[in-house]
């Protein structure tokens, strides 16, 4: 693999069906259709959309939770067969064992990968100081803030040294200020890690805020692919928000979700 090849995220054509049954009746629904998007090594792209239009589907696949029912998927070069080190995925809540403290948490994915002794200890140390958890390594999780377990979660996926960070709306579940304090947090840890991210959100503020690009979709399908060209870094976001150019974005991002055409 090339190093211009790490990070690289890409999905072609790709669609996805599921079967239900509902009272008796076999129904097919589609969650995917002929998806097409690339993602360059070392960019926050978000993933927005209302509902059910296929976002959390699309990141399952990419971490290979779940196959494809048409396309090809792949990362760093290497087509997505399942589950892999060279993806984390971070989830909503964040689905720490509530018998391991924060520290045991970060291990246990270490452990699955192989890694043992005074390495470990030293590697989930490490990424707790990088998510500033530096003197919460021993609490266990009912000892936590919401805000804090999301910390963990992250250091957790990042812990194991994916190419790219896979986030399932993980500050969703928070109150608005831990939210932004998290969203800057986010930011600084991707600059100094160099992390490929793909985000998938509700929020149009938090699109806006973290994403080089922001992918919208609706009903299964991208809709639009919009440039965000706020500078990096991004520095005070409550600055940036009172922006002209953050506006604009933000509207554009709106426009799309809503289907409403763009005025000239």
């Amino acid at each position: 693999m090339s190093e211009a090849q790490i990070g690289q995220v890409s999905m072609t054509d790709v669609s996805k069906t599921f079967t239900l049954k509902v009272d008796g009746q076999v129904q097919l629904v589609q969650a995917l259709k002929s998806v097409n998007f690339d993602v360059k090594q070392a960019e926050i792209v978000t993933l927005i959309g209302p509902s059910g239009c296929g976002k959390t589907t699309a990141l399952r696949i990419l971490m290979g939770l779940e196959s494809a029912s048409h396309g090809r998927v792949t990362v760093g070069g290497k087509q997505v067969n399942g589950c892999g080190y060279d993806r984390g995925l971070v989830f909503q809540h964040a689905e720490l064992l509530p018998w391991l403290t924060a520290a045991q948490n970060v291990m246990f994915g270490l452990e699955m990968k192989g890694m043992r002794g005074s390495e470990l200890k030293e590697t989930a140390q490490r990424y707790l100081e990088l998510v500033g958890l530096k003197d919460a390594a021993n609490r266990r999780p009912y000892q936590l803030s919401g805000g804090m377990k999301q910390r963990v979660g992250i250091a957790r996926a990042l812990a194991i040294d994916p190419e790219v960070l896979l986030m399932d709306e993980p500050f969703g579940a928070l109150d608005a200020q831990t939210r932004e304090t998290l969203q800057g947090e986010l930011l600084d840890i991707q600059a100094r890690t160099k992390k490929t991210i793909i985000f998938v959100t509700h929020d149009l503020d938090e699109a806006v805020l973290l994403a080089d690009r922001i992918i919208v979709m609706r009903e299964g399908c991208i809709q639009e692919t919009i440039n965000v060209t706020l500078p990096r870094p991004r520095g005070d976001l409550g600055a940036l928000r009172g922006s002209a150019e953050f506006a604009a974005t933000r509207y554009r991002v709106w426009k799309a979700l809503h289907g409403v055409e763009a005025v000239h």
